[in-house]
């Protein structure tokens, strides 16, 4: 696969996580809709939702800001990838093991959604499972002589880590405010109560296949 055929794969595996983070009740969509109902305003729902994606977006960033910041990035690139594939797919069999939800997420109270949202993202591993893709990412990127100094490398591999959590935290919203918005005008928290969409598995699961596809992709 030529490079921007693999670019392309690569943004849309960070749009579709996106989409399936948004969808996942674990990262605080009913929150939203709990919201909205008790204030009996739909201002509410979108104030919800936009401090979840807040939270979301940042959490991304703490992960990949790191990554980006490493000027030694483009000569490691090979076992940095190595090791964030590895781990996602050891986080994966974790949560696959151990499905109870971190209990400190419960001691947040619900007027700080942004910060709850921050801590889900970072308790599932949603920002460490962009790593390998993220990585993908900048190595298809051509770089000329001009980028060759460390600095233009690290601003380049920033500038690629913000485009990278705003697609994913902008697909994650718009997901998100359409299940919320649809329970919220339509079906009611007793429709989401009998149809709880439990994800927790096939979150697992899917970071032990990105983490495997991205490893394969490196070694093979």
């Amino acid at each position: 696969m030529d490079a921007p055929n693999t670019a392309t794969a690569l943004w849309g595996a960070v749009v579709v996580s996106g989409l399936y983070h948004g969808a996942n009740p674990g990262m605080g969509w009913p929150l939203a809709v709990s919201a909205a109902l008790m204030d009996r305003k739909s201002r509410s729902l979108w104030r919800a939702l936009g401090a979840l994606a807040l939270g979301h977006l940042l959490a991304m960033a703490a992960i990949l800001f790191p990554f980006g910041a490493l000027l030694f990035l483009a000569e490691w690139q090979r076992e940095i990838q190595i090791g964030a594939a590895t781990l996602v797919i050891t986080l994966g069999v974790y949560l696959l093991i151990n499905r109870r939800h971190p209990r400190f997420l419960a001691r947040v109270p619900p007027s700080r959604l942004a910060l709850w949202s921050f801590l889900a993202a970072m308790a599932h591993g949603a920002g460490l499972m962009l790593v390998p893709i993220y990585l993908g990412i900048c190595e298809t990127i051509t770089t000329d002589a001009g980028h060759a100094a460390a600095a233009g490398l690290m601003s380049g591999s920033l500038g690629t880590a913000v485009l990278v959590a705003f697609a994913h935290t902008t697909a994650m919203f718009t997901t998100g405010a359409a299940f919320a918005y649809s329970v919220y005008r339509w079906f009611g928290l007793k429709a989401l109560s009998r149809s709880w969409l439990n994800l927790d598995v096939v979150w697992a699961i899917s970071l032990i296949l990105v983490g495997g596809i991205a490893l394969y992709s490196i070694v093979a």
